[in-house]
């Protein structure tokens, strides 16, 4: 089934949170367990359904170390959706969340739907930052938290698929036309959307 929708989605944060096992864990339920540091991005898609729609996320894995930095906004850059990756065993990346939150509202499409991943919770008994403070923080910007392990599988469903439901609806929204919807395939060809109310009238008449 070819998708009707595709959306940009980048994944944020240090390096050595997890960036790239979440994807590969979303995208191909793989794990390994000496993945090593991403330089520049990966590539990698996710396919997901929602309302009836086949939604394709094409999923930018950003590389987190600080010499790479400076080109993160290369990557984000058109993007629809955003997670924002720390490891709950180290404080530090959960102290840096804050500034790359801060860089994408800045930098980003004003649109763009972040969500914050607090990852390797299987390592729950090393955790150094409390669950009511990542929550209280993501609740102080607005945005949604989950936690996630790419090594068990952890809520990493539940936080590609929320924020694919996310950016599907706010795109959606900016275009809600005059009777009809419609917006662009990868082909390029309009695919429209019948307005409830359009259905019923026809059904009526006939």
């Amino acid at each position: 089934m070819e998708p009707s929708q595709e959306f940009k989605i980048v994944t944020l944060g240090e390096g050595r949170v997890g960036k790239t096992s979440l994807t590969l864990k979303a995208a191909r339920g793989q794990f390994h367990e000496d993945e090593r540091s991403t330089v520049n991005a990966n590539f990698l898609q996710k396919d997901i359904t929602f309302q009836g729609n086949q939604i394709r996320l094409h999923l930018w894995d950003t590389a987190g170390q600080e010499r790479f930095r400076a080109l993160a906004p290369n990557y984000y850059r058109g993007a629809k959706g955003a997670i924002v990756v720390y490891d709950i065993t180290d404080k530090s990346s959960f102290d840096r969340v804050v500034s790359w939150v801060k860089e994408l509202s800045m930098q980003a499409d004003k649109d763009i739907c972040i969500v914050i991943a607090g990852n390797k919770c299987d390592r729950e008994k090393e955790r150094q930052i409390s669950k009511a403070e990542a929550m209280e923080y993501a609740r102080k910007v607005g945005v949604l938290h989950f936690d996630t392990s790419a090594k068990t599988g952890m809520g990493v469903e539940e936080i590609f698929s929320e924020l694919g439901r996310l950016v599907y609806e706010v795109q959606m929204k900016k275009n809600p036309g005059t009777g009809e919807r419609g917006y662009k395939s990868r082909k390029g060809k309009k695919i429209i959307i019948k307005k409830e109310e359009e259905v019923q009238k026809k059904k009526d008449c006939c």
